[in-house]
This record gives C-alpha cells, sequence and structure tokens, in this order.
C-alpha cells in the first residue's frame, strides 16, 4: 500500500499560483502513473492530470495551458504548478496512485488516494 499526503493549498486570489506536493511513502517502487483529481462541493470528483512513471502528462481540458504536473521519482513527490487561477478551480484537490504504467484519468483505476488540500480561488 502507498500512502500519499498533499500540501500546499490555500486561499488566492483569481490571476494567482500555486503549487501543490504530494508526497508518498510505502510502497512507492508498485507505483506507476500518479494523478490530481478534485471535488468542489455538491460535485463529483473529476480527472485534472495525471503522469507516468516515464513523464508523459496527460490533462483535463479545463487546466491545459495553465496547470502543470511533474513528478521526482528519487523524491517519491508529485507536483500541481497551477497558474492563472480561476474561481472554478475552487475545489479539494487529491492526489492519486496507481499501479499501471500508463497514463491514467479515471479514479476506478488508482490504487491510494491521500486525504485532500483545500484550494479556494476568490477575491
Amino acid at each position: 500500500q502507498v500512502q500519499l499526503v498533499e500540501s500546499g493549498g490555500g486561499l488566492v486570489q483569481p490571476g494567482d499560483s500555486l503549487k501543490l506536493s504530494c508526497a508518498a511513502s510505502g510502497r512507492t517502487v508498485d507505483t506507476g502513473a500518479m494523478g490530481w483529481f478534485r471535488q468542489a462541493p455538491g460535485k463529483e470528483r473529476e480527472f485534472v492530470a495525471t503522469i507516468t512513471w516515464r513523464g508523459s502528462n496527460t490533462y483535463a481540458d479545463s487546466v491545459k495551458g495553465r496547470f502543470t504536473i511533474s513528478r521526482d521519482n528519487a523524491k517519491n513527490t508529485v507536483y500541481l504548478q497551477m497558474n492563472s487561477l480561476k474561481p472554478e478551480d475552487t475545489a479539494v484537490y487529491y492526489c492519486a496512485a496507481s499501479k499501471l504504467r500508463v497514463a491514467v484519468t479515471i479514479p476506478s483505476n488508482y490504487d491510494s488516494w491521500g486525504q485532500g488540500t483545500q484550494v479556494t480561488v476568490s477575491s
């Protein structure tokens, strides 16, 4: 089992930037793709971005060009750099780890989840 801990959330204004981190521990040798999802109040959890072990990225259309996912395999950490934030980006952001070695956009294909970190974009 892999344990995930997110950090870096907070309250920012529209147009600001924020960087989330997700540190993995435990059986990280089994970790393939890593991903970020988000869930706003009253809405379903939605895919944000994913990165394979080799660094191939896939993004949701709503964040493409504004968010960047990256990973440091030596540190077992994945990041989400969020630029040009909008009020509609407000949500709890979750980090997830999959054993699959390909890009994964479906929540059910992830094996481990973090507890989430709140991101609020408001003026």
